[in-house]
């Protein structure tokens, strides 16, 4: 388990660290045909992925799953929401999901499914949704990458 969240904390870090320097206006500008922009990533997954998978599938935490419904498209970062709240935001779910992580056995079970999402589970315990959100998270950082690079020329890690 210790192997599993210390690869998580790496992907984590990578999303933060490859968004260092950049100001709210790059943050917020898309650079990719399909709109998205990294604040947007980041806001995805802080509520898409964090909080979704550790605190409404894993814990489920009632609070969490009905707010689920009232949620808009996280990738849309509303106007009024800083740069700075996104991210503290990430930062804060990271926290939230590391709790549960740590206080759980890694065969526990998940306690709630989204069925009408996903159909019957295809993940099954604590371990399977670690696996899961290593997963995604370290595909969002690699977006990010090819953002950055888009953005100002920055690479994350350059092999010569």
């Amino acid at each position: 388990m210790r192997a599993l969240l210390s690869s998580l904390h790496g992907q984590r870090r990578h999303v933060l660290g490859i968004l260092e320097g950049l100001d709210a206006e790059a943050l917020r500008l898309p650079v990719l045909p399909s709109g998205w922009n990294c604040l947007g990533l980041v806001q995805h997954l802080a509520l898409d992925v964090e909080r979704f998978w550790f605190r409404a599938v894993f814990t489920g935490d009632a609070a969490v799953i009905a707010a689920l419904a009232g949620t808009d498209d996280a990738w849309q970062v509303a106007p009024g929401v800083s740069a700075a709240e996104v991210l503290d935001r990430y930062r804060a779910e990271t926290g939230l999901a590391d709790a549960v992580i740590t206080a759980s056995a890694a065969d526990a079970p998940l306690a709630w499914w989204p069925h009408a999402q996903f159909g019957e589970p295809h993940l099954h315990t604590l371990r399977d949704v670690l696996l899961h959100v290593i997963t995604e998270t370290a595909c969002h950082a690699g977006h990010l990458d090819a953002a950055r690079e888009l953005l100002d020329g920055r690479r994350w890690l350059v092999l010569t």
